[in-house]
């Protein structure tokens, strides 16, 4: 357990030495959007669901250490998973691109800038090293949100993975929101949800 400790902490203390290295220029890796994932898990009172939705592209900027980024959401490619193929599959998908929920139609994109990279301390074996802050943008309403990551930069490769929770309501998303609809009962869906986040960029 101890070596696994010492490791762990010399991975992040060699991590930020790549990120701080004062002879390498601004380094700018290019988001792999077909190796990258982007999860995201709801719940609802009668029950739940889990899909996947696209990147369409981003880039994460080293700059002597620090580190910066910009991301973009395909909305339109939002898809359940939990579901067979079929009527259901296909309605809930149609309903979360509807204006009700995403409004996919009249906002097609969303946008994710990272603020801010921090080292965790006590950090475990294969768990997160960082905290992640950005300012995340749907329909055209931004707020902040933060998540730990496991972060690793391999020669020309960095790869980023976490999971964020979103609160919808903060983006003007009501449908079956208790923060808008009280009295709401079990037709009610929560306003927060889980979105897992795998990264991999290039240079």
């Amino acid at each position: 357990m101890k070596k696994a400790i010492i490791l762990t902490g010399a991975l992040v203390v060699l991590t930020l030495m790549a990120f701080n290295n004062k002879e390498v220029h601004t380094e700018v890796f290019k988001v792999d959007t077909k190796a990258s994932t982007l999860e995201w898990y709801a719940e609802k009172v009668s029950g739940k669901h889990n899909g996947i939705i696209q990147l369409l592209s981003g880039d994460i900027k080293n700059d002597h250490g620090h580190l910066s980024g910009t991301f973009e959401i395909d909305m339109n490619s939002i898809e359940d998973k939990d579901m067979e193929a079929g009527k259901g599959k296909t309605k809930l998908e149609t309903h979360l691109k509807s204006a009700d929920f995403f409004d996919a139609a009249k906002f097609p994109t969303a946008k994710f800038v990272i603020t801010s990279v921090a080292p965790l301390t006590g950090v475990k074996p294969g768990g997160p090293n960082f905290t992640v802050k950005g300012m995340l943008t749907i329909k055209d309403k931004t707020n902040e949100i933060s998540f730990d990551a496991l972060i690793k930069l391999e020669q020309n490769k960095l790869s980023c993975s976490g999971s964020a929770i979103v609160d919808r309501s903060k983006f003007d998303i009501k449908y079956g929101s208790k923060t808008f609809f009280a009295d709401i009962g079990n037709k009610m869906i929560n306003d927060e949800f889980t979105l897992k986040v795998n990264v991999v960029a290039v240079k």
